[in-house]
């Protein structure tokens, strides 16, 4: 059952709403997928919550209230990551169901500083519903591979913003009739390749300007290319390069940026402060195990500012306090 100590009535509301699959994360880092009948090693190991507790944690440790709308077995897998997402700060796990007899989600990743390869056990329940009484939701995040649910229209048009992400398309088709559905979103935050071929450009300034046809704002990320972002009202380019830092595992990035931008929606920051801010959590939470167990704090990411210098004008962030207080992360105390 969810902690007493984080659990908030639903009707309260929340900043952010993620919707989706927990998956139990088993991190294997420094290592390639073997050859048959080979067995190799690994140079670390963890494990951690994944699918949207990547984005859900994220959200929550930068100081948004933060809303998870999932469910977990009973099993001794599921019982372990539901207690851990129960002990993040602001994370409220109320609608975290645990379903008794079902196997968890599991997924062993094999991951490298820039690639990795992931081997999953999944049993399915279903569609999720978002149960009635939720009181307001800033924003939320959904995929729009599929037709999205009529929780997420009614949340629209309470006044939600709907953040859209797509994944990689296994049929290779990347048919362009999925882009109808960016009529139902207010962001879209596609990377690059599913950007490109989906919208069929060479590159990701051209790819972000042809979504910004159909959304009212796109934002594509490049991976160490940084992140490009355009704003279909004004017609405003920004491109803001990517924090270098020492990876370690690339695995969740994408999660923690696109929390971390929806819950810097919270300040009052231009649109390239909130892309540098994304990008800079993005960055901190490949340089440990997890994009859950890694995700950064508000405190995380100053210290990191503080100590490091990267480039860029950072005043926006070093001059906001935090909303309330934070543990550190175990990375964060490691680093110092």
């Amino acid at each position: 059952m969810p902690s007493e100590q984080h659990a908030v009535s639903t009707t309260d509301g929340a900043d952010l709403l993620f919707a989706g699959e927990v998956f139990c994360d088993l991190v294997f880092s420094g290592v390639p997928m073997p050859e048959v009948g080979a067995e190799v090693y690994a140079d670390g190991f963890a494990v951690t919550p994944g699918g949207v507790a990547n984005r859900a944690v994220a959200a929550a440790r930068v100081g948004a209230r933060t809303l998870l709308l999932s469910r977990l077995g009973d099993d001794p897998i599921g019982s372990h990551i539901h207690a851990v997402l129960d002990a993040e700060p602001d994370l409220d796990t109320s609608l975290l169901e645990s379903v008794p007899g079902h196997q968890s989600p599991v997924s062993v990743s094999l991951t490298g500083a820039h690639d990795r390869s992931f081997i999953t056990y999944q049993e399915d329940l279903g569609h999720l519903h978002l149960p009635d009484g939720v009181g307001p939701i800033g924003a939320t995040h959904v995929g729009i591979a599929h037709e999205l649910p009529e929780w997420v229209r009614l949340l629209r048009a309470a006044g939600t913003t709907i953040v859209g992400g797509v994944g990689w398309d296994s049929t290779g088709e990347w048919s362009p009739d999925l882009l109808t559905r960016l009529a139902e979103v207010d962001v879209f935050v596609p990377n690059d390749v599913e950007a490109m071929r989906y919208t069929r450009t060479d590159d990701a300034v051209t790819a972000a300007k042809a979504l910004a046809e159909r959304v009212p704002l796109a934002v594509v990320t490049r991976g160490p290319d940084g992140v490009v972002a355009v704003d279909s009202a004004s017609g405003c380019v920004v491109e803001i390069p990517t924090v270098a830092v020492k990876a370690v595992d690339p695995t969740g990035a994408g999660d923690v940026f696109v929390a971390t931008f929806m819950a810097s929606a919270g300040h009052d920051w231009d649109l390239a402060s909130r892309l540098r801010f994304a990008g800079l959590a993005a960055s901190i939470s490949v340089t440990g195990f997890g994009g859950a167990a890694n995700a950064p704090t508000m405190a995380g990411l100053r210290a990191f500012i503080t100590d490091r210098h990267p480039d860029g004008d950072w005043s926006f962030l070093l001059d906001t306090p935090d909303p309330r207080p934070h543990s550190t992360t175990a990375h964060e105390k490691e680093s110092r």
